[in-house]
């Protein structure tokens, strides 16, 4: 394996914790399932932490997609 395919690994696991550390935006499956009262994500605010949580998620989602390229090219 090259030193990319493991930093790509390190990372996909990364995206994987920091994702489920993350609380859920919405009431769950279950209330969509039974016709709970749907609401839109425009009134939930990301404040704090969960703001954090978001931005770094998006960022390692960013470089995830450019090591899954760099991995292909130098594959």
């Amino acid at each position: 394996m090259h030193f990319l395919d493991y930093i790509f690994l390190i990372l996909a696991a990364i995206i994987i914790v920091v994702t489920l550390v993350q609380g859920g935006k919405g009431d769950g499956a279950s209330s969509a399932i039974m016709g709970g009262m749907t609401r839109s994500y425009t009134d939930v605010k990301e404040r704090g932490p969960e703001k954090v949580l978001s931005r770094v998620t998006f960022a390692l989602s960013g470089l995830f997609f450019l090591f899954a390229i760099l991995v292909r090219m130098f594959a």
